[in-house]
């Protein structure tokens, strides 16, 4: 046991200073790497700086100032008469029915669209994933209303839904079904906007789809069929499974996206009839711009933005996705 232990210890003392140089070239090279990296780093943030600037002015700025302003009187033609309210704005609110109608039409048109999307979205993943003739024009059709402006689609569905005079009702017509009014009906014009918002947007959550398919190895479909499976359990048991993370990412956005609903209500029908088709955002807009309230407006803005956030943490849990 001594002589194990001696000649361990001759073994260590024999290669010492081989060890020491071995420790003091480690040591110099993460000291050289060390000044290499932080002038990488120097350099990065250089050619980030203008992105950097411009998201501060644009996006943190404008947040930072909207939740100081929650909570003064702030009226946009007195810049100059500030004053400390506390929470009276949040307390009117409580009071205020149309902030209430409006997150009811919003909530409304995100349980709509949501689901419609994105079942569209996948079925026209589904279809232009197959082998088919035209696969390149079909996609291109699908996706061309997502780049064409809101506003003009807006416009354009407008005279298509014309109750009198709309290509839309004069064929319902032609097949002995009375025409519908759609946009100026309180019961059907949410849902107009849902439907017509599910046509525009499915587009870009197909190539999404579309890409998360292309990732799906072939060699699972392949074990399915000689399994005997049929194409709806491989469906149903290949490639939803395999969507998941894909899935997550496009209910998150969607729904995002739906809350910030406010192009097509103002642009068709202005938040009527009767206040149906009025949302959150719309309404924050016209508290703020039309009614130049922008203390109340940033108040509202910001128990929004609490919910949004609140809506997505649930819906991240529930998902079980990180």
């Amino acid at each position: 046991m001594f002589r194990c232990k001696y000649v361990f210890w001759q073994r260590k003392k024999h290669f010492a200073p081989f060890v020491n140089i071995s420790y003091l070239g480690k040591k110099l090279k993460n000291s050289i790497n060390g000044k290499y990296n932080n002038k990488e780093t120097i350099l990065a943030y250089l050619f980030l700086s203008p992105a950097l600037l411009l998201i501060f002015v644009f996006v943190l700025l404008p947040i930072f100032l909207s939740v100081s302003y929650a909570f003064t009187d702030y009226y946009l033609l007195r810049p100059d008469e500030i004053k400390f309210v506390g929470l009276e704005n949040f307390k009117y609110m409580l009071k205020d029915e149309l902030v209430f109608k409006s997150f009811k039409n919003t909530l409304h048109f995100v349980l709509v669209v949501m689901p419609l999307q994105v079942g569209t979205a996948l079925g026209l993943a589904l279809l232009v994933n197959m082998k088919i003739k035209f696969n390149t024009f079909f996609r291109t059709a699908f996706f061309s209303p997502v780049v064409m402006s809101l506003v003009v689609i807006s416009i354009l569905w407008l005279h298509l839904l014309n109750p009198q005079s709309g290509l839309i009702n004069v064929l319902l017509r032609k097949l002995g079904i009375p025409p519908q009014p759609f946009l100026t009906s309180p019961a059907q014009a949410m849902n107009t906007i849902a439907v017509i918002s599910a046509w525009q947007g499915a587009g870009f959550q197909m190539m999404i789809f579309l890409a998360g398919l292309k990732n799906i190895p072939n060699s699972l479909y392949e074990a399915a069929q000689i399994d005997g499976g049929n194409k709806w359990q491989q469906f149903i048991y290949i490639t939803l499974p395999s969507l998941k993370p894909t899935m997550v990412f496009i209910l998150i956005t969607t729904m995002i996206a739906a809350f910030k609903l406010i192009v097509q209500p103002m642009v068709m029908t202005n938040g009527g009839p009767m206040n149906s088709t009025l949302t959150i955002v719309q309404y924050i807009y016209q508290t703020g711009y039309r009614y130049r309230n922008v203390g109340y407006a940033s108040a509202i803005a910001l128990v929004f933005t609490v919910i949004i956030a609140t809506i997505t943490l649930l819906q991240r849990r529930l998902l079980k996705e990180d």
